[in-house]
């Protein structure tokens, strides 16, 4: 298996509520012979998204440009991350106004964007870099019997010109993956719906709504564990079930792609954050 080489960008939102997710990228990725190198990141400007657009692409830029600089692609766990960055990236090519700006603010600290970096999500990187051949003849300890509901979110797949993922409207390459761990992934009808973590603040009681129907759902589809790729869609129903432990409704284990991945590598469970 070759060598190969990512900036890792691990966002906000990993190191601050699901270190988990960082430990078992790490651990996985080393095991296959990835190399991942740490930069001097900044958020990737998700949250300046509604504020300012200058805010939020300047954020991101400075990024990329500090991955341009070391000579590394771009590789992150957090759909989020992948979503933001891959917006700045078109927004950067579409509008020549907004690429001067930003080329203006980013000399002012000796950094340049050419496009040389390019961005990708952790499971593109497994599926289609490292290979499904070759993860699957890495497996050491298969998940036999699992039956895993993949939650792709909204942001590794739409808008889809700009993620460059899969298929939005029907992917296949998360099944694929949880396939050749040795599991069994369900068919499910709410698998490509928002989890509801973007509405959370704004309308609480909706977001909720939407995360129980996703968990209802997979578990009528005959679902045993929640797969996910994102750690606000981890985060978030792992909040909502927190939240509704005093009560009688049905809950489901929810396991990172990367955690599952590393069992059936068989790396020791501490070293993927379980």
């Amino acid at each position: 298996m070759s060598v190969m080489s990512y900036a890792l960008f691990l966002g906000c939102k990993i190191p601050s509520g699901l270190p988990a997710y960082a430990a078992s990228t790490r651990a996985v990725l080393q095991q296959l012979g990835v190399t991942l190198v740490e930069l001097e990141f900044n958020c990737c400007g998700y949250p300046a998204r509604d504020v300012s657009r200058d805010a939020f692409v300047l954020a991101a830029a400075r990024n990329l440009a500090l991955a341009e600089r070391a000579g590394l692609n771009v590789l992150t766990p957090c759909a989020c991350c992948f979503g933001t960055l891959r917006h700045a990236i078109s927004f950067l090519k579409e509008d020549a106004a907004l690429r001067s700006r930003i080329t203006e603010a980013l000399a002012a600290e000796g950094l340049a964007w050419s496009g040389a970096a390019e961005v990708e999500h952790v499971l593109p990187v497994l599926a289609r870099v490292i290979g499904l051949d070759a993860l699957a003849n890495a497996v050491r300890e298969p998940r036999t019997g699992l039956r895993v509901a993949a939650q792709y979110g909204c942001h590794t797949l739409r808008p889809s010109k700009v993620a460059r993922f899969d298929n939005a409207l029907a992917p296949t390459i998360f099944e694929d993956l949880i396939r050749l761990t040795g599991a069994t992934p369900v068919d499910w009808p709410r698998k490509l719906d928002c989890c509801g973590d973007p509405l959370h603040q704004a309308n609480t009681a909706l977001s909720e709504q939407m995360t129980r129907a996703k968990i209802a759902d997979a578990l009528a589809s005959g679902a045993q564990v929640m797969c996910t790729a994102c750690p606000h869609c981890h985060l978030r129903f792992d909040g909502v079930q927190a939240d509704q432990a005093d009560t009688a409704d049905p809950s489901i284990r929810t396991l990172l792609y990367t955690q599952l991945l590393g069992l059936a590598l068989g790396l020791p469970a501490k070293s993927l954050g379980l």
